[in-house]
């Protein structure tokens, strides 16, 4: 890349997606203390988790729309998508989520798995290939710890977006250094889902400080900088003291390391440098240089600078606004069933076959995937689904609707249920009708609503969720569902 098309490359914009629910690590210590009394002292604070309807797909989708808030999806090229804890193995995950946010067709779609770098490798990759149009760079991680682990205490739920490009960046990359070397600090073994950690000392010793500390310094001399130079320093390190020990040897300043996010979110993974990078660029001000670290295999390095188009970005959620929708949990229970890993008799409602019919699901993706209805270009009215004729009762019109997408569009409660009686992974069962904004009404199911929340008028946004698991095939439907607008 020319060092001019460098001084125009960077991040357009950032987003972030955090999951409502915080569960108490001391409900998770009550828990298993009589088993495992050496967690007391990481027994502090909270972690996000994921509610049963959401994975790595659907918090990915969130933290794109609130990057996405002001853009032309239209121009988008590339979506990224970086995990340890993609949903499937063999289907594309970021394809997905391209049919999610209503992409073009013309969009090229990559995963990218296999280390807690993913996130940042990839984003480097798309920094480095960067063209005339945007690219969406997203990671998400949904984790399933061993119970009473350190890093059951330690790991939490979020996704973070990036749209990637040449222009008005608000933050200009500077550079990037990267060393890959197969240090095995911790492992999962494809079709597992519970990592296998080695001892947390000689991970310190061997691998953070022997491994990031000269990969660091390295890519500061390259850089032209100094660690005094530093105004943010993100080291996504779960482990107590790390970060201020990388800090004091590299010669950054105390007051420029980044908030882990440890007490209120939790480690992401391979989500968790672009989630603190999202969550610094948040507060970050012009002229401000932001040192992103990662680990996993060897070490990225990466160097941006705060540009004026900090100040003219529309304001986001980011990791701020998402953190501040909260509700606490104390259900360890609840969450172990969630995770599949408390077996509870379900009962007969729930023995049933929810095969998805593939077939179908093709020819009404924008639908199903997209939330896209229908408008009739005669007589304005808005329906979903869409279809040949129009709903209006005074114009029974044929063929005249055009696509409508509804995902972004607030909507309203007309009527609702709290049903105790069909089975649901969270019951009781919330569901109703819903009218948006504009014209349109649709049932659909409610989420992240306490059922005493729930009243004819409130304001609701879309959410795009797991609708549903066909647990004989493996296969996840996803679809739309209403949350609490905010």
């Amino acid at each position: 890349m020319s060092d001019q098309a460098m001084n125009d490359t960077g991040i357009l914009a950032y987003g972030a997606y955090v999951p409502i629910t915080r569960l108490q690590r001391g409900a998770i210590h009550a828990a298993n203390g009589w088993f495992a009394g050496g967690l007391r002292g990481l027994a502090k604070g909270e972690k996000a988790i994921a509610n049963w309807d959401e994975d790595p797909i659907t918090m990915a989708v969130e933290a794109a729309r609130d990057c996405l808030d002001g853009f032309d999806r239209a121009a988008i090229e590339q979506v990224t998508l970086a995990s340890t804890t993609l949903p499937y193995a063999d289907r594309q995950n970021a394809g997905v989520v391209k049919e999610a946010l209503n992409l073009p067709d013309a969009v090229g779609a990559m995963d990218v798995a296999g280390s807690q770098r993913a996130g940042t490798a990839s984003l480097i990759a798309l920094l480095k290939g960067a063209g005339e149009r945007p690219a969406l760079h997203l990671a998400a991680e949904r984790t399933t710890p061993t119970p009473a682990s350190e890093r059951e205490m330690n790991a939490g739920d979020a996704a973070s977006a990036l749209l990637i490009g040449r222009g008005r960046p608000v933050a200009r990359l500077l550079g990037t250094h990267s060393v890959t070397m197969d240090f095995v600090d911790h492992f999962r073994e494809a079709g597992q889902s519970r990592d296998y950690d080695w001892e947390a000392r000689w991970v310190r010793d061997e691998g953070f400080a022997a491994i990031m500390i000269p990969a660091i310094a390295e890519a500061l001399k390259g850089f032209g900088r100094s660690g005094a130079d530093i105004t943010h320093f993100i080291a996504p390190i779960a482990v107590k003291g790390v970060p201020e020990m990388l800090a004091k040897k590299l010669g950054i300043a105390p007051e420029a390391i980044a908030d882990t996010l440890k007490d209120r979110l939790g480690h992401a993974g391979a989500a968790q440098p672009t989630l603190m990078l999202a969550d610094v660029l948040g507060r970050a001000k012009p002229g401000e240089l932001v040192l992103v670290t990662s680990f996993g295999q060897g070490c990225d390095v990466l160097l941006f600078e705060v540009t004026e188009a900090i100040a003219t970005l529309r304001p986001r959620l980011g990791v701020a606004g998402w953190l501040a929708r909260r509700v606490e949990s104390t259900n360890y229970m609840k969450y172990l069933f969630h995770r599949g890993l408390l077996c509870l008799d379900r009962g007969m409602r729930a023995e049933h076959d929810s095969k998805t019919a593939l077939t179908a699901l093709w020819r009404n993706r924008k639908a199903v995937l997209g939330l896209v209805g229908g408008r009739c270009t005669r007589t304005g009215t808005v329906q979903f689904p869409k279809t040949e004729v129009s709903v209006n009762p005074n114009d029974h019109a044929i063929r005249t609707q055009e696509d409508y997408p509804l995902a972004e569009v607030p909507a309203s409660v007309m009527t609702f249920t709290a049903d105790s009686l069909t089975y649901s992974p969270d019951p009781p069962n919330c569901y109703g009708n819903i009218e948006f904004v504009g014209g349109g009404r649709m049932m659909a199911e409610f989420t992240d609503f306490a059922p005493d929340e729930l009243e004819v008028g409130k304001e609701l946004r879309m959410m795009f969720r797991i609708k549903s698991l066909d647990e004989n095939r493996h296969f996840r439907r996803y679809f739309w569902k209403a949350a609490p607008a905010f």
